[in-house]
């Protein structure tokens, strides 16, 4: 069961994306072919937060072709990969969209997220993030690892302030 604590001034969730929609592994069959994982609880999550009204911004340091996929069936506007200074998109994000500390909150899981998570009123990991990020003042921890349903859980939290 899961004890976020969240306020409904909650306008856009900003997510990391591998080892918080994927459970962090890339998979690779015999031919070289590179896969991932992701979880449909996970993808269900984005489509309610979504029909709520949320915005969702995903920054990744990786590419993905998972994430244009949930980008283009989700009308997510702010899709960024391959990003090595992900606080300087997110600084970006806030400014674009006039968002207050009130109004984001930050999903992520490794020391790439550190800044963006430290820089976040709300900031939120996974229970198989590395510990300098589960160390972090004010970090709340899903019950889910991450692609296991750990986006999901946030979602419900925040459409649950909403019914």
């Amino acid at each position: 069961m899961s004890k976020l604590k969240l306020p409904n001034t909650i306008k856009m969730v900003i997510t990391d994306f591998d080892g918080i929609m994927t459970d962090n592994c890339v998979y690779i069959d015999e031919k070289f072919n590179k896969s991932r994982k992701i979880n449909f609880y996970d993808v269900l999550g984005m489509s309610l937060l979504r029909k709520h009204d949320y915005k969702i911004a995903m920054i990744s340091g990786e590419i993905n072709p998972l994430m244009d996929m949930l980008s283009e069936r989700f009308s997510v506007k702010e899709n960024h990969q391959n990003i090595k200074e992900k606080i300087v998109v997110l600084e970006k994000i806030i400014q674009k969209y006039y968002l207050s500390q009130e109004e984001y909150l930050y999903i992520g899981d490794d020391v790439n997220d550190k800044l963006c998570l430290e820089h976040a009123k709300y900031r939120i990991t996974v229970p198989n993030a590395v510990s300098k990020v589960k160390e972090i003042e004010g970090i709340q921890i899903t019950a889910n690892k991450g692609g296991e349903g750990a986006f999901r859980e946030v979602a419900d939290c925040l459409i649950g302030l909403r019914i």
